[in-house]
């Protein structure tokens, strides 16, 4: 069930994490994408431990998904300020 949720998460931020590529585009904030890639990130650790190797698997690319929208973020938001 986690990995399947999690699953979903990952697919549901696809639309949002192309829209900025091809935007170039950062719409997502800094202090909403740190926090929940890294708390993802923390969760994926935990599952492993726990030998949730699915669950941990789809939580780690939900992470990867937060990572991309904060990295667009940052490097598009550089751009527009030179």
């Amino acid at each position: 069930v986690i990995a399947v949720a999690s699953l979903i998460f990952s697919i549901s931020l696809l639309p949002q994490i192309y829209h900025g590529f091809k935007n170039k585009i950062g719409p997502i904030n800094f202090l909403t994408s740190v926090p929940t890639f890294l708390a993802l990130y923390v969760m994926a650790f935990v599952y492993v431990t726990l030998t949730l190797y699915y669950a941990a698997f789809t939580t780690f690319l939900t992470g990867t998904g937060w990572l991309l929208l904060f990295l667009q973020r940052w490097l598009y938001n550089k751009k527009n300020k030179i």
